[in-house]
């Protein structure tokens, strides 16, 4: 079940919206025969409208159009954007609708971001179709393309026959959807391979985070919007800045769309700072990117690390073994660490007593969702 390492790949990052959304909507123009998409988040606005009309005009030249959403992620797209999609000859489906079933149940969402194109071009990152992504979150994405996306293809055509996925469009459609595995002229060569969670069920994301945190020797550097750690990674994570690799954590400042999470992960922050990690708070505005590199390992996808993820989520991750690629994520992050506030040791310890009561406050709620399971 985990995920194959596959060569002959190409990948190309694409960080902020200014450069993958254009990149995604050219795909979706020049698509020939299948789109697949899979979000989280989708709601009316200006961003789901372009993408409405990307997708019904593909449909009216004879794509096959498949649009898998969260059912609570999705609660926030209007009925006239439901009929407008599904008028147009888009399949849509919505992953685990909220019932009077199980809290467990309620609980377990879809929180994959994915764009196929044709079998052959895939995107993935933390994206959704909320306007937020046009001008006000910091995001990141991959473009792929090689044997890979095949991988991808089989991801969501399982979720899309999946019981607890409902709605229009029938089962057929993901049959017989063309898939490019072969190693076309002019890919690199990079390897890379495609991991997947599903909640606290199976979680290859967290076990192979872990794995490289463990055995990194030079870095470890994570950007995550939510940083709710497990103690397993926390420990890794103080562990390997004690043997001397360079760990840094890449968090959201003051701008936050939860700052309960950050309470909650803020209490964390004295005994990782005292191990010798450098935690950098983004302040341009809300960083919502989720990626990791490790020596010259990088994740990028829609794993936050947070307890959240991993205990509830269905979760999928690009990992990509290649220096080259590593190079561009590490620039990145040093981009980014240059317009962040790094967090002083001596100052944190030192921050006042209504900080540390939210963060006792949101880190026992924290505890309290975490055991619900």
């Amino acid at each position: 079940m985990h995920g194959i390492w596959r060569d002959g790949n190409h990948f190309e990052l694409l960080p902020e919206a200014s450069r993958f959304l254009p990149a995604m909507f050219e795909a979706l123009e020049q698509a020939e025969s299948s789109i697949l998409i899979e979000l989280y988040l989708m709601e009316s606005g200006r961003l789901a409208s372009a993408l409405i009309g990307s997708l019904v005009k593909a449909s009216g030249r004879g794509v096959t159009v498949m649009l898998l959403l969260d059912g609570y992620g999705a609660m926030g797209l209007a009925g006239a954007d439901r009929e407008r999609l599904e008028a147009g000859g888009v399949a849509l489906r919505f992953f685990n609708p909220l019932g009077f079933h199980s809290l467990a149940r309620n609980l377990t969402r879809d929180h994959r971001k994915l764009v196929v194109v044709d079998g052959r071009v895939a995107f993935t990152g933390g994206f959704g179709a909320v306007d937020e992504f046009l001008d006000a979150w910091y995001e990141v994405a991959l473009r792929i393309e090689g044997p890979v996306v095949a991988d991808w293809v089989r991801l969501f055509c399982r979720l899309w026959d999946s019981p607890l996925t409902r709605g229009s469009g029938a089962a057929r459609l993901v049959h017989g959807l063309v898939t490019e595995t072969r190693r076309a002229e002019g890919y690199r060569g990079m390897i890379g391979r495609v991991v997947w969670g599903q909640g606290y069920r199976y979680q290859a994301i967290r076990h192979s985070l872990q794995r490289r945190v463990s055995s990194a020797r030079q870095r470890i550097w994570i950007c995550t919007p939510y940083f709710v750690p497990t103690f397993s990674l926390r420990l890794r994570l103080a562990r390997a800045a004690r043997r001397g690799v360079d760990v840094r954590l890449l968090l959201p400042g003051e701008s936050h769309d939860h700052p309960g999470v950050r309470y909650a992960g803020q209490r964390f922050y004295g005994r990782l700072l005292r191990a010798g990690v450098h935690i950098h708070e983004f302040q341009p505005t809300f960083i919502h990117a989720k990626f990791s590199l490790a020596d010259d390992w990088v994740s990028l996808g829609s794993c936050n690390f947070d307890h959240w993820s991993l205990h509830w989520n269905l979760e999928a991750n690009q990992e990509v073994a290649d220096r080259r690629l590593a190079a561009e994520v590490a620039e990145l992050f040093e981009r980014n660490f240059a317009a962040s506030r790094e967090i002083d040791r001596k100052a944190w310890s030192r921050r006042p007593r209504w900080q540390r009561l939210k963060e006792w406050l949101f880190g026992s709620l924290d505890g309290m969702l975490t055991r619900l399971r």
